[in-house]
Formats: C-alpha cells, structure tokens, sequence
C-alpha cells in the first residue's frame, strides 16, 4: 500500500549528499518541481545554469507538460504510485543536443516513513546517440530505444547475454555497449568470429595451447578466453559454433575452468559473457544442430536487435550519420527521390547493406547531392508489416494513404490532418506506425510550424 506523503522537510543533508555524488542528481517533490541539483546534472543537462525551481520536464525533454502526457512513461508518477524505485530510458537535451539516458527516480522517506522528496540519478548511454556520432549506434525510433533499454538493464550485471538480429543490424555494436557500461570496462572486450573457427582451430584458439602440444606448437599461446580475463568475451556467430565443439564451451560456461591444449592444468576463467547470432538457435536444437543444454546457458538475457524495416524513423539519420563517415571532408546529402528509393526498400543486409549502397553512391557523385540514379538498390522480395516501404515514414494515416511530399510544408501538412483525428493519441500512434513520443513531437513541430 502506498504511504502518504510527507510536507517538505529541512533538505540540507540530501543536498550534502548530491553535492558529494559524480552522478547527475536532482531533487524533486511530486509536482516535478527540482528543489536541489548536483553540480554534474546542471554541466551535462543545463550547461552550468540554476535549474532548481523549474519543472523536471522543462530541463529534460523541453516540454510543457509531465512526461507521460507527452507520450513518455513517466518515473515520477510510477515512483509515486509504487513507492518503489522507477528506472527507463528517455530522450534528455543537453547543451550537446539530444542524449539517450538512463534515469533512475527513488522515493525518499522521513522518519514516519512519509514520502517528502523523489531522487533522480541520471546516466547519458554511451556508445549510443540519437544524432550524428562518429562511432556510436544511432538511433531514436521506439524499437532501437527498446532494445538500448535492456542493454543498460543488463550491462551492470554479470549474466550471460544472447544478442539475436538478422545480419548487418549491428550486434557487435550492442556487445561494446554492454561492455562500456559494465563493471568490467577497464578489462578487455575480447571479440572471436565463431564462423571463422574450424573444428581443429576451436580449442586452441580459444583455450590456447603448451609448447610441444602438436606439430608447429614451438611455444605456449594463450587463448582468447584467457585474454578475456577481467572482461568480456563476446562470441560472435555463435551458432555456427561445431556441433562436436559445443560440449567444451559448455564446459568453459558452467564450471569457468578449462585446459590449453597439450596441458594438465586447470586454468580459472574470468569473464563476462556475451554471445550474437542471426540464426534461429531454438529452431537450430529442433534440428540436433545445437545444443539444448548450451542453448539454455546462452539464453539468460536475450536481446533482440530491430532489423532496419522496424526503424524507419531512423533512416534519415542513418543515413546522415553514414555519409559523414564514409566521406567526411564532404557534404553529400541524399535528394528527395533518393530518400524516397531508400524509404521504398526492404534492406535485407540492413545497416551493412545501407552503408555498401551509401559507400558507392558517394564515390561515384561528383556533387554534393546524391540523386536516385546512382543508388545500386539490390532486389529483395516485398517487405512485410511494419517494413519501411509500408510504415509512417512513407505515409501519414495508414493505407492508401498519399506519400508524403519531398517539402517540409506537405509532411506538416500531413501531421496536421492527422492530428484532426477524433482518434486517442495511443491509437493513433498504433496506426501510424510510430511511438507516442514521435507522435507528440511531431504535431507540436506541425503546430509551431503553422503558428510561425
């Protein structure tokens, strides 16, 4: 049952304890309003202003209203209904423009055991952005966001992780993420193609070897799982790991010892796990192809990673972000028809294949705008539900909806029809295609575009 709430009460040791913390901080009571902030939360999220007396909201997301009004889960409203810790990933401005964040909110008793203040600990993700970055996944569509989600939720903890995604949707990208945010991030991120490992290389790759173990064996080598030590391994491809082989890496996982190759000696392990696979490891042990055992041991926290068709969204921004890599002392941008090309195809090699089409459009333009013509768009069959070719970013208000136009004039004319639905905004984000946040955010650019 939840308790009452308390009247404010002298705040000077929480703030003490702020003051002392590396972690943004802020203090807030019910009605979102920061009555004390750290002085890491006003660098990273109000470049160095005051922001006691302003609305959490306002600071964070820019909004007028509380989060979950906006089309947010709010953490405050769910630590107040709960009495309990509340933690989600959003979507924060900093003077660095928008960040992925992971924020945590914790009820604070008075002695009677009342609620009389709410702590927010704040976290920007990194190795992920919501913008241009040179070296981070990129993303801000709701299944990306979901899936960011369970990677901080996990990266803290030692469990075992399966990352499951079709190819080119950037698993290895997610298994850094987890790895720089674990405790272990002073240790090394140790990465081995398991499709790259014969039945003879597997154990001595893995597990190292001693002098005199086999022909050509003229020295000890320590293996990959000793070089891992303090950090993470990460396996990738891990079913196409040999059938005969998969016992001993069963082995490694449940007792965390294992021999070099030639030796006596038991040897300690000590890493972190994280595996990847595009293959259907579930329909793989109905078959006898893999282990059910091993399949179990992997299993522990599966994420899944969006293929690109489910982030349509996002693909602008990719696109972007790809073209300031590949050539970076240029400003190629891709003309309305080409987006439209790229909108229109299902990318079956996702991000991989994204950036090999980018990669050769840019090295034969000789403008800065890349038109459609120069897009080598391999044929794949039809994409389903929810592919880019069939999702909001193609057209406003669902079948046989008009596409949307190349101006910014049509797709705020677009959103405006939309936002005359009669329609709740959660069903009309559900018919869109997008999240309740996109939804809000892009009537509200609609309706300032129309004010100005």
């Amino acid at each position: 049952m939840r308790k009452p709430e308390a009247a404010p009460i002298a705040l000077a040791p929480l703030v003490s304890y702020l003051d002392e913390q590396t972690d943004p901080k802020i203090v807030m009571d019910r009605s979102y309003r920061i009555i004390a902030a750290n002085q890491a939360y006003r660098r990273l999220f109000a470049g160095g202003a005051e922001v006691v007396g302003r609305r959490c909201f306002a600071v964070s997301h820019h909004f007028e209203v509380p989060c979950d009004e906006a089309g947010e889960s709010c953490p405050l409203r769910q630590a107040a209904e709960s009495d309990t810790p509340q933690r989600v990933l959003h979507l924060h401005h900093t003077p660095n423009g928008e960040e992925h964040v992971d924020v945590e909110i914790a009820p604070v008793h008075d002695a009677a055991g009342a609620v009389f203040a709410y702590v927010e600990t704040v976290r920007i993700v990194r190795h992920a952005s919501p913008k241009l970055a040179s070296a981070h996944m990129v993303g801000r569509a709701q299944p990306f966001t979901d899936m960011l989600a369970l990677v901080m939720r996990v990266a803290d903890a030692e469990a075992t992780v399966l990352i499951q995604g079709e190819t080119g949707t950037g698993k290895e990208l997610v298994a850094h993420a987890i790895h720089e945010h674990s405790q272990r991030v002073r240790g090394p991120f140790v990465a081995v193609d398991c499709s790259g490992l014969t039945e003879t290389l597997f154990e001595s790759e893995l597990f190292g070897y001693e002098k005199g173990a086999f022909t050509g064996a003229h020295h000890r080598r320590i293996g990959l799982v000793e070089s891992a030590s303090g950090g993470t391994l990460f396996l990738d491809e891990i079913g196409e790991v040999p059938l005969a082989q998969q016992a001993k890496l069963l082995r490694l996982i449940e007792s965390s010892t294992f021999r070099r190759v030639g030796g006596v000696e038991t040897l300690r392990a000590d890493f972190r796990l994280v595996a990847a696979t595009h293959r259907d490891l579930r329909a793989m042990v109905a078959r006898g192809e893999f282990r059910e055992d091993l399949y179990y041991r992997l299993n522990v926290f599966p994420i899944r990673v969006p293929p690109l068709r489910e982030r349509s969204e996002d693909l602008p921004l990719l696109v972007d972000a790809l073209l300031a890599r590949i050539a970076p002392h240029r400003a190629l941008r891709l003309d309305a028809r080409a987006m439209a090309a790229l909108r229109g195809h299902p990318f079956a090699g996702n991000i991989r294949e994204l950036r090999n089409v980018l990669e050769r459009a840019a090295l034969l333009a000789d403008r800065e705008s890349i038109g459609a013509e120069l897009l080598a768009l391999e044929a794949h069959p039809a994409p389903g539900p929810g592919s880019v070719a069939g999702g909001v970013a193609g057209s406003v208000g669902g079948a046989g909806a008009a596409p949307l136009g190349p101006t910014q004039d049509a797709r705020d004319a677009a959103w405006r029809d939309a936002a005359a639905s009669t329609e709740s905004r959660r069903a009309l984000a559900r018919r869109l295609g997008v999240s309740e946040r996109t939804l809000y955010r892009r009537l509200r650019q609609a309706r300032d575009a129309q004010d100005d």
